[in-house]
């Protein structure tokens, strides 16, 4: 069974409990891959594949990660309270994420194998990142990561 069939039986599983929010959560899922789907010129196929399903649960993780930080922000606590039920809802069809370590890893792999010498190849670098890590890395900690990684390259250089 696909992702996106798995998504759809469980919200007839949801339907039949009477649950709405999660029911709620999973037609909004349901929508956006179905819309993926039509932007990306698949409507002849019935189902998404699953690289393509999870990247779109992980836009609509990321979405859900920054409408929190807003409404917290805005201090709008009962708002964020109702993300955060559903972005809970949604990371269970998530990959899981790869840690800090291993992430730093790929980032130091990449600066190597591309011989990147500072940060004017940042986008570079990021691309490559993000293809390796595979859906499995939170964009802005691959930022994060990487810059920390240039700035050290930097450093020594400076030093050295």
């Amino acid at each position: 069974m696909s992702l996106h069939q798995s998504i759809e039986s469980d919200l007839k599983t949801a339907l039949k409990a009477g649950d709405k929010e999660r029911a709620g959560v999973l037609r909004f899922l349901i929508a956006a891959v179905k819309n993926h789907q039509i932007e990306v010129k698949a409507k002849d196929k019935e189902y998404l594949a699953d690289e393509e399903t999870t990247a779109v649960i992980r836009r609509q993780v990321n979405q859900r990660k920054d409408s929190i930080a807003e409404y917290q922000k805005g201090g709008r606590a009962d708002l964020a309270e109702k993300e955060e039920k559903e972005l809970a809802i949604l990371e269970k069809y998530a990959p899981a994420q790869m840690d800090g370590e291993k992430l730093r890893q790929i980032v130091k792999e990449k600066i190597k194998e591309l011989s990147i010498s500072g940060k004017p190849e940042f986008g570079k670098l990021m691309g490559a990142v993000m293809k390796e890590a595979k859906g499995q890395a939170d964009g802005n900690a691959a930022r994060k990561i990487a810059e920390e990684e240039l700035a050290s390259l930097a450093e020594s250089r400076r030093a050295g």
